[in-house]
């Protein structure tokens, strides 16, 4: 599957130019969908430039490399003047959802299912509203830790 993911307001907290606080989980859970589910991520945000690097330099500071910045595929070229468009994606996670940036949890279990158009019924995720941080824990093997 092709996954391309927000930065701001989706991997860090929305504080646009600079670079937010990490939001819980999401480096880990997109470093998971890769590693262990092989899935492709794509970094597609509106930053460019120095901005740009600076995004990609932070996940990769934190062990997160995409597959492709901005494009369907890493030796895409892009014209300015043409609107950018991602063309082979299978979902978009973005904090401008309609209905806002599910928790990271039910991302994870809705792209890990194979189904992620459809919602993970609440039994699936161990009750995640009341139970986050075991639920993580267990998602990630570790027992105390949140997202650096």
């Amino acid at each position: 599957m092709i996954i391309a993911c927000d930065f701001d307001g989706t991997i860090v907290t929305h504080e646009y130019p600079k670079i937010g606080k990490p939001i819980p989980f999401a480096i880990q859970t997109l470093k998971k969908l890769q590693e262990e589910d092989h899935h492709r991520v794509i970094l597609w945000t509106v930053r460019e430039g120095a901005l740009l690097q600076e995004a990609i330099d932070y996940c990769k500071s934190k062990g997160l490399e995409f597959y492709a910045v901005n494009s369907n595929f890493p030796e895409e070229v892009h014209d300015r003047e043409v609107p950018r468009k991602l063309m082979s994606i299978d979902v978009y996670i973005d904090d401008r959802n309609l209905g806002g940036l599910p928790d990271w949890g039910v991302i994870y279990n809705m792209i890990h299912s194979g189904h992620p158009h459809q919602p993970v019924p609440q039994g699936n995720i161990d009750n995640l509203h009341h139970k986050k941080k075991g639920f993580f824990a267990r998602l990630f093997n570790r027992k105390d830790e949140w997202d650096d």
